[in-house]
């Protein structure tokens, strides 16, 4: 038998399953898309109703975790979502229904409640889990665009998504569909998380790697407490003053009153400005300037680098809400932690 060589060539070429229309380009074909997931989220948004509400009220309630499932686009949707929920401040956890019919029911706790993601609500792989959850009486939501599907009926709250086309052309590939099953788990955790009042505080508990939590670092976090401050009195010599700051080596010496509170500063800058032979005779409140620049410990450390650039210094004295020295912060602390 033989094979036209320019035939076999074009058998191994991948098949086109659409054609763009005449004149279309790529980013023709790209606004496309993003116009008709845009239009899918705007619907999204006017389909909201109390059953949200309802939802983040039973996500709240939960004592344990809130399990998402899903299969295909959909449980690769609901492994974002369960990791949104988590970083936020809701526990959850993704359980695959096809590995939980092999044993991870195991996995869903009687206190948790399950999120189920389905476009179709007809997807049998779940049907393992939905029983699970009917048999040990455990709340099921469901993000689903079938309405009157076998998921809509078993689950205790619908998320409904509106019934709009896909962005691809053929209607079949989730695209639109995905998108708005993902929106809708980001504002179920932001929900969430506002309900729960979590903050940046919390947030870095959840993100202490990376920029992320660079950024959300506290002054607290890297100022030198206690002994490490350089302090001295008002009434010291310059030569205890000198002293104090060759020992920090920080190149700058607070100046507190008898109350502890501060007043003053001194740094390497004011003793070449005062360089002469009585320098050593001459006492602290001689040589310091008043309203030294501070900053409370709970500011964002990347707020701290950010005065200490703009009034062209190299270090922060840290007080509390008495105007007292509790920290002491230099800028190359800040360039250790990574905040830049």
């Amino acid at each position: 038998m033989r094979v036209n060589p320019s035939s076999a060539a074009e058998a191994l070429q991948p098949r086109a399953l659409g054609r763009q229309p005449t004149g279309s380009t790529d980013l023709d074909v790209a606004r496309r898309v993003i116009r008709a997931e845009i239009d899918g989220l705007e619907n999204l948004a006017e389909a909201l109703d109390d059953r949200f509400a309802e939802a983040v009220d039973a996500c709240t309630a939960v004592q344990g975790r809130i399990i998402v499932t899903g299969v295909g686009k959909s449980g690769h949707v609901g492994r974002k979502i369960a990791a949104t929920l988590a970083s936020t401040g809701t526990p959850a956890q993704f359980v695959h229904p096809v590995e939980a019919s092999h044993g991870d029911l195991g996995m869903i706790g009687s206190d948790d409640v399950i999120l189920a993601l389905s476009n179709s609500g007809e997807t049998s792989e779940l049907a393992d889990i939905v029983a699970y959850s009917r048999r040990f009486e455990i709340p099921l939501i469901a993000i689903t665009g079938g309405a009157r599907s076998t998921l809509a009926e078993a689950a205790a709250i619908v998320l409904l998504l509106p019934s709009v086309a896909e962005a691809c052309p053929m209607g079949l590939a989730p695209t639109t569909s995905a998108t708005m099953t993902m929106t809708l788990g980001d504002a179920l955790a932001i929900a969430l998380l506002e309900r729960k009042g979590f903050s940046s505080a919390d947030f870095r508990l959840f993100h202490p790697g990376g920029r992320l939590g660079q950024r959300l670092l506290r002054v607290r976090d890297i100022m030198h407490p206690g002994e490490e401050i350089p302090l001295v009195s008002p009434d010291a010599p310059m030569s205890d003053a000198i002293l104090v700051m060759t020992a920090k080596s920080f190149g700058c010496v607070g100046v507190c009153d008898p109350d502890g509170r501060l007043i003053g500063v001194i740094t390497d800058g004011d003793l070449r400005r005062h360089m002469g032979v009585s320098l050593l005779e001459r006492t602290v409140t001689e040589v310091m300037h008043r309203k030294p620049k501070t900053i409370a410990a709970t500011a964002l450390a990347m707020d701290a680098l950010g005065l200490m650039n703009r009034v062209a210094i190299t270090s922060l004295f840290v007080l509390d809400e008495d105007e007292r020295p509790i920290g002491f912060l230099h800028m190359h602390d800040c360039l250790r932690a990574g905040v830049a």
